[in-house]
C-alpha cells in the first residue's frame, strides 16, 4: 500500500452522495460485521487456487491469467452471496448490479486504488474491492465515479483509475479487514517443509495437525494437502484418520461443524472451530472442574503447557453421529467418524 495516497485511517467522504450512501446501507444491514464478505473473498481466493487438484495455496503460484480473473470471479461469487442485495441489472446494460434502484458496477484490483474504470462507467456507482491473502486483509467500499475524480490519463481502450480526491470520496464498508486464515501461508520455511514432506496426502493432513496447534484450519486447506475427493476423510477417527493417529500423541481435533466439537474447544480456552473448519489441541489429564478444562470419557482434560508433553492418549470426542432410524438420540461418547 502506498501511505501517502492512502492512511492506514481513511477519512470520511467531503462529498454528499444519496446514491452511494443507500448501497452502504443496503450491503451493511445484510452484512453488518463483513464476515459474509470476507467469506466470498477468501473463497474466491480458494476457487483460484484449486489445492484440492493443484495443491497451490498463494497467489504467486498461478498464471498472469488466472489472475486477471479474480475480479470477474468475485463479481459473480459477490453476486450469488448477496442475492437480498443486489439485482440483475436491465437487459443489456453495461454494468453489474442494480443495489436499491442504483447501477453499480464492481471493480477489484490486485494493487491498492489500482482499479480501472472504463468511460461507460463515469456517473455511476463503483463497488471497489482490493485483498491481499499474504496479509490477510481485504477492503471493500462504494465510490461514484465522476469526471471531477478521475484521472486525466487514460489507457489506449479510455480506461483510467480514480484520482487522489476520488480515493478520498470512497465510503469504506470494511477497511483492511480481517480475511478468513489461510494457515499455509503463514507457517515459518521449516514448519512448511515438514508438513509438505509425507508423500500422501493422509500423512501430510496428520502432519498439518501435528505441526499447527490452536489455530482454526479450513477446509481448503485439508484439500489441498490431500488433493483427493475424499479429502474430509482424512480426519476421521476411524484407525487409519488424522483424529486416530494423533489421539495417540494426545491431540484433539475438534470441527466447527458441531457444537459438540465448538464446547469442547470453548470450554479448553482455545479458538473456536467455525463451520468448514477443524482446530487441533494437545490436552494432558485434568483435575475435577479445574480452569479451562472438560469433562470427556468420564474424565477431565485441560491443553497441555508450554514444555509439558502429554501422558496419555487423549479422549475420544464426542459423537456427533446421526442416529440410525429408529435407534434414538445420538450419545455424546465415543467416535466420530466425520468432521
Amino acid at each position: 500500500m502506498n501511505d501517502v495516497l492512502f492512511p492506514s485511517v481513511p477519512s470520511t467522504p467531503s462529498e454528499t452522495d444519496t446514491g452511494r450512501d443507500l448501497v452502504c446501507e443496503a450491503f451493511r444491514d445484510s452484512d453488518p460485521d463483513g464476515r459474509r464478505a470476507a467469506a466470498v473473498i477468501r473463497a474466491t481466493y480458494d476457487q483460484l487456487y484449486d489445492g484440492q487438484h493443484t495443491g497451490r495455496f498463494r497467489w504467486d503460484q498461478l498464471f498472469k491469467t488466472e489472475k486477471t480473473h479474480f475480479g470477474t470471479l468475485l463479481e459473480i461469487n459477490l453476486r450469488r452471496e448477496f442475492d437480498d442485495v443486489i439485482d440483475d441489472p436491465a437487459d443489456g446494460h453495461a454494468l453489474d448490479y442494480s443495489v436499491r434502484g442504483f447501477d453499480v458496477d464492481c471493480k477489484f484490483s490486485q494493487s491498492f486504488g489500482g482499479w480501472m474504470i472504463p468511460p461507460e462507467c463515469f456517473g455511476h456507482l463503483l463497488l471497489v474491492a482490493w485483498a491481499d491473502d499474504a496479509r490477510g486483509t481485504w477492503s471493500l467500499g462504494v465510490v461514484r465515479a465522476t469526471e471531477a475524480n478521475r484521472r486525466e490519463s487514460v489507457n489506449r481502450d479510455g480506461k483510467t483509475q480514480l484520482s487522489q480526491n476520488g480515493r478520498r470520496q470512497i465510503a469504506w464498508l470494511q477497511f483492511e479487514a480481517d480475511l478468513p486464515p489461510n494457515v499455509l501461508l503463514g507457517l515459518d520455511k521449516d514448519t512448511l517443509a515438514r508438513i509438505l514432506a509425507p508423500k500422501s496426502g493422509q500423512g501430510r493432513v496428520t502432519e498439518m495437525l501435528r505441526q499447527v496447534t490452536e489455530r482454526r484450519i479450513g477446509r481448503n486447506t485439508i484439500a489441498t494437502l490431500a488433493q483427493q475427493d475424499d479429502y474430509m476423510a482424512r480426519l476421521r477417527d476411524n484407525g487409519n484418520g488424522a483424529r486416530t493417529i494423533l489421539r495417540r500423541e494426545g491431540y484433539l481435533i475438534p470441527g466447527g461443524d458441531y457444537e459438540a466439537h465448538r464446547r469442547v474447544a470453548r470450554q479448553l480456552g482455545v479458538a473456536v472451530p467455525e463451520p468448514g473448519e477443524v482446530l487441533s489441541v494437545r490436552v494432558t489429564p485434568a483435575q475435577e472442574n479445574e480452569a479451562w478444562a472438560v469433562e470427556l470419557d468420564g474424565r477431565w482434560w485441560r491443553r497441555i503447557k508450554n514444555g509439558e508433553n502429554p501422558s496419555e492418549p487423549a479422549p475420544r470426542l464426542p459423537d456427533v453421529r446421526k442416529p440410525k432410524k429408529g435407534i434414538g438420540t445420538p450419545i455424546l461418547t465415543g467416535s466420530d467418524d466425520d468432521s
